[in-house]
This record gives C-alpha cells, sequence and structure tokens, in this order.
C-alpha cells in the first residue's frame, strides 16, 4: 500500500532528477555535448581504442544510441572511428585532441554539480544516503 510519504519521496527523486539533468544539459550544452556524451567520453578518458558495443556494455545503452552519440562526436571532432588493424570488420573508437581537452572541463562540471546537490549535507548523512540509494539501485537492477 502506498503511503503519502512513498508518494512524496517518488515526487521528490522525479523533481530532483528533472532539475538536475536540466541544469546539467545547460552546462554541457556550452562545451557542445549532450547528456550521456560526457560518460562515453570519461570511458574513453580511462583508455581509447575500443568497440561502440564495448562502450554500449560499459554505459549499459544500446547499440544504436552509442551509434548516435558516435556519430555526434565524431562530427564535433572529439573521437574517431578507425578500423581494427586485425579484424577490418571492427571500428575501434579513439579520442582526438579536441575530445581529450574536454576532460577538465568535464570533470569541473561534474564538481561544481555535486558540490551544489550536496552543499549543507554532513558527512555522516552522505554515507547514509549514498547506503539507502545503493539499495534502491539494487531493487531496481
Amino acid at each position: 500500500m502506498e503511503t503519502k510519504v512513498d508518494c512524496e519521496i517518488r515526487e521528490l527523486f522525479d523533481k530532483l532528477s528533472a532539475r538536475m539533468r536540466r541544469d546539467y544539459s545547460e552546462s554541457l550544452r556550452e562545451l557542445n555535448l549532450h547528456v550521456g556524451q560526457d560518460n562515453l567520453l570519461y570511458r574513453l578518458w580511462s583508455g581509447d581504442g575500443i568497440t561502440q558495443m564495448q562502450l554500449s556494455e560499459h554505459l549499459h545503452c544500446e547499440p544504436p544510441t552509442i551509434t548516435n552519440m558516435v556519430k555526434s562526436l565524431e562530427q564535433n571532432g572529439f573521437i574517431y572511428r578507425k578500423r581494427d588493424e586485425k579484424d577490418a570488420r571492427v571500428m575501434r573508437i579513439f579520442l582526438t585532441d579536441k575530445g581529450k581537452e574536454l576532460e577538465e572541463p568535464i570533470r569541473s562540471i561534474w564538481q561544481k554539480h555535486q558540490e551544489k546537490l550536496l552543499e549543507s549535507i554532513s558527512t555522516e548523512e552522505r554515507l547514509l544516503l549514498r547506503r539507502l540509494m545503493k539499495q534502491m539501485e539494487s531493487n531496481l537492477f
């Protein structure tokens, strides 16, 4: 049975999620990026030369979504694709210098949004929040 508190929690999550996504989207737009593309770039910063399928698995996105992200990032000069030397059927994705230069600005955006979200929440409260959110994640996945 759904209680008033349960409804309020769901509504608060919806409200927080929408606001964070909107604010975050606006910040990324200044770098000519969309939400999600930053995570794709993040994966490449830790080691590029991977396939779209590997990106799809890592980001938990459908392959067509990754294809669209890759096309957009390639058109903007942040990444490039190159055929695998051992298997010409496979395309590997690499960062351009322009893509590498986005690491610091994106990390700064992440930090700014994280600080705003967690402002005035104590360390103990953050630990509890993380534990509760991990439980919610486990409930969903």
